[in-house]
């Protein structure tokens, strides 16, 4: 029986979302994404039901409406506690009404509340929003749509409203999810790809410039939906000018027209050809006890943990020697390898491995605020900067004070952030990469966590750009008004958007242009892109430029309010304006919509159900049950439900584990998928009025049977996959980049180290030999992972040629003889 949090009905079902379906129509690298949810109240009394649920953290949301019958309302975007007030007046007096709106603590939740469902009554509401595509290392756009929403750990003291009330499902959720896709572009797509199964791609032309393909039926929630768009000419930057409404008050930002820039900026090759050599390299690896979860659930896919150890040993082995290190791991508390960064050098870095084959998922909650704290507080070393890599499965409730935290100090580091598994929080992921001008990554489903981060690895060893500006070149009587936060960051082939809002007229030229200029490595470097003033009669763009200009501009106002200072409240004044004038959401608006056209007032007391969001693990099963009519009002369970009187509330911990299941004695029973270290998603210190809780918590969890403890042992003592032979060959290397040539290498190789010695060139010794047998079995039977040591061989090539060591092409000879390889010198770079 599938298990959930929060109220069910008698059968134990939660209700009454139905289905989901999605359309979504990709234009070069924008998304315009509509969700429809279809709720069927199956109860014999009214109903009120409340869905959590992800969306991309930037996303503009720009349209909701609700359709009962043959009755469509359309919501209107107003200031949230007024349309709070109107949606409590409407249910209180028996309307139906919708209301939408974002999370205060991370803008990648939202909560929806479907009010007073009559007995019997269908409702179809739809969503549609709006989001840009991001360019992966393969040059792919990334869409993806979020079906996993994890819940978020809260520290003590924190004021989590929207997300404490995330629940989670196992196995499967009650609903089902259909998904179309529609891609168009200038330039030819060249295929689609995702990690769910998809019907084939249908091409509707014959240019290849338009192409619809549809999700495989039965997606069982367990993952996001990912889709990978593949472009001829991807880099190629573009001007999207869209024009402004006319009906729009003159002078708003939706009267005039908006402009997109995509640039591409490529760095010259001779300035690239060297990576740098110096930096201060921290690690911050979340040790929370969800890691301890597989990458994904399908087969025998390795733990989360052992992934990032794997990870953190490349990542090791692949540092220039001289620069500095350090390693913290995170949960409840926070911990580091050493008290302050420390040279990196073979006796540092063998300190480190030790201790990094000792981390485990052990240390509890999510709280990563503070190791971040201590971080920012170390000093810095003159002509290293500061590169920050945080791992993490994203999984907090404090997200907006931790991004404010790395903006305060993105003078003194770049942050380079990982999100692990499905339903990573993309708020906090991208967020942090942003606001610490890095880059981000997500490595969900059976993806391999090692080239992306090397991807990073090799962003973080570019030469830094400095001295970014952006100018404008347009005829007079025209002025631009940049909308988009201050350029902060360029990496090769990363793109950069701009937006922009054209203001005036001119009878001169209609061209105008964008340049960027910046420095790298003392050189001055300039990118232009031109572009006309005047968008295409014929285009119909659906205010999209304007909805996610708008959206730039409204977070860099949440900024500025989260700052402080006198201006708060004028600068909430402006948000709430522009929001409600662009037609978009912000933290302080929310869409209501109620349903006037319905004479007939719902009769009865209302039923309260929390719709169940697919999660990544529930090793408990937490419920409290009452008979009362629903009020608002916060339980410290992290489960949104109507109270009853204290006396008649009763708190039960359950353990996912079905009885039946923890009877086997087969040795070869394997418990369900949900038995997992959970991260405890109560306060320690329990707010008031909840005391009464935590008692019965510690009794139920202290009368676990010995056999589900029997059933969680054989969990951890599964077999782990094994290593795979580059990483073993990764981790014999020295710090130096060179190896010793002993039995372990040999091993590694198929050989004995009799054989290794015996074909030992005269000329060299063990150590150059080592090195250039493990570069030819690299390039010889591992070339497809190049992405994942490329590093590695660097090194090795680098300190083969500091031996200056005569008759190398014979060594490579006879190396590629005895390897059975056929590798040319020239390919190992020495």
């Amino acid at each position: 029986m599938m298990n959930c949090c929060g109220l069910v009905t008698g059968q134990k079902l939660p209700v009454p979302l139905k289905s989901i379906s999605v359309d979504v129509q990709v234009k070069g690298h924008v998304a315009t994404v509509t969700s429809t949810l279809q709720y069927v109240n199956e109860e014999d009394r009214p109903l009120e039901a409340l869905f959590v649920f992800p969306l991309p953290a930037d996303a503009a949301v720009c349209h909701f409406s609700a359709k009962i019958g043959e009755q469509e309302i359309v919501a209107e975007l107003k200031e949230k506690q007024t349309a709070r007030d109107q949606y409590d007046d409407a249910v209180s007096s028996g309307q139906q009404a919708f209301l939408l709106e974002e999370s205060e603590e991370s803008s990648d939740v939202f909560k929806l509340s479907v009010g007073c469902l009559s007995p019997g009554q269908n409702a179809a509401i739809s969503i549609t929003y709006i989001t840009e595509l991001s360019v992966q290392a393969d040059h792919a756009l990334r869409f993806c749509l979020p079906t996993v929403l994890n819940p978020r750990y809260t520290p003590a003291g924190s004021a989590a409203r929207i997300v404490s009330e995330i629940s989670s499902v196992r196995d499967s959720v009650p609903y089902t999810l259909t998904l179309s896709v529609h891609v168009s572009s200038p330039n030819p797509i060249s295929k689609l790809e995702s990690k769910c199964t998809l019907d084939p791609l249908v091409f509707l032309n014959s240019d290849h410039t338009l192409a619809t393909v549809n999700l495989s039926s039965g997606h069982k929630f367990d993952k996001d939906v990912e889709l990978f768009v593949y472009y001829e000419n991807t880099h190629q930057p573009t001007a999207i000018v869209e024009a402004g409404v006319t009906t729009a008050q003159a002078g708003s930002l939706m009267s005039d027209p908006v402009v997109m820039i995509s640039l591409y900026p490529e760095f010259p090759k001779e300035v690239m050809s060297s990576l740098a050599t110096q930096g201060e390299f921290v690690f911050v690896i979340d040790r929370s006890g969800s890691m301890d979860l597989a990458m994904h659930p399908r087969g025998r896919a390795e733990k989360r943990i052992r992934s990032a150890k794997e990870t953190l040993i490349l990542l090791l082995k692949s540092l220039p020697m001289g620069c500095y290190f350090n390693i913290y791991g995170f949960g409840s508390s926070y911990e580091s390898f050493f008290p302050q960064s420390v040279v990196y050098n073979q006796d540092t870095m063998d300190q480190a491995l030790k201790k990094v084959n000792e981390m485990s998922a052990n240390m509890g909650g999510t709280e990563i605020l503070q190791p971040l704290r201590h971080i920012y507080s170390q000093p810095c070393y003159p002509e290293h900067p500061r590169q920050l890599f945080v791992f993490t499965d994203g999984e907090v409730g404090n997200t907006k004070e931790v991004l404010d935290l790395v903006r305060n100090h993105s003078q003194s580091h770049r942050c380079f952030s990982f999100g692990i598994g499905e339903g990573a929080s993309t708020a906090l992921i991208t967020g942090l990469a942003r606001e610490g001008c890095g880059h981000a990554q997500f490595i969900s489903g059976t993806d391999r966590m090692q080239p992306k981060v090397m991807q990073s690895l090799r962003f973080a060893l570019q030469p830094v750009v400095n001295k970014i500006s952006v100018q404008w070149k347009v005829p007079d009587g025209i002025t631009v008004d940049t909308l988009s936060p201050p350029i902060n960051v360029i990496f090769q082939g990363q793109r950069s958007l701009i937006y922009a809002q054209i203001k005036g007229q001119s009878s001169e030229s209609s061209e105008g242009s964008v340049m960027i200029q910046y420095n790298l490595k003392d050189q001055s470097v300039t990118n232009q892109l031109h572009f006309c003033l005047k968008p295409p009669q014929t285009e119909d763009t659906g205010l999209m430029i304007h909805r996610l200009a708008a959206r730039s501009l409204i977070g860099c106002l949440e900024q500025e309010e989260r700052a402080g200072g006198a201006e708060v409240e004028s600068i909430k004044s402006k948000m709430v304006k522009l929001s409600v004038e662009a037609g978009v959401n912000s933290v302080h608006t929310a869409f209501i919509a109620i349903n006037k056209h319905n004479r007939e007032t719902v009769k009865g007391p209302l039923i309260q159900r929390r719709i169940p969001t697919q999660g990544r693990y529930l090793a408990t099963r937490m419920c409290v049950m009452s008979g009362a009519s629903p009020q608002r009002r916060p339980i410290a369970m992290k489960c949104r439900m109507a109270p009853a009187p204290v006396s008649e509330q009763i708190c039960c911990v359950e353990s996912s584990l079905p009885d039946e299941d923890l009877d086997s004695d087969d040795d070869h029973y394997q418990p369900p998928m949900a038995v997992r270290p959970m991260k405890m998603m109560c306060p320690m210190n329990p707010p008031p009025g909840s005391a009464g809780m935590m008692p019965l918590m510690r009794a139920g969890l202290a009368n676990s049977s010995q056999k589900k403890i029997k059933a969680i042992k054989k969990l951890s003592t599964a077999p782990e996959p094994q290593k795979d032979s580059f990483l073993q060959l990764v981790s014999l290397q020295k710090a130096s980049g060179c190896w010793e040539l002993n039995s372990a290498l040999a091993q590694l190789f198929g050989k004995t180290e009799d054989e290794l010695t015996n074909q030992k060139p005269a000329q060299v010794d063990g150590s150059v030999w080592a090195a250039l047998l493990a570069l030819i079995w690299l390039y010889g039977y591992k070339i497809q992972q190049q992405d994942e040591w490329q590093f590695v061989a660097m090194k090795a090539s680098s300190w083969i040629r500091s031996q200056n060591v005569g008759g190398l092409s014979q060594c490579v000879c006879d190396g590629n003889v005895l390897l059975r390889c056929h590798v040319s010198k020239e390919t190992l770079g020495i």
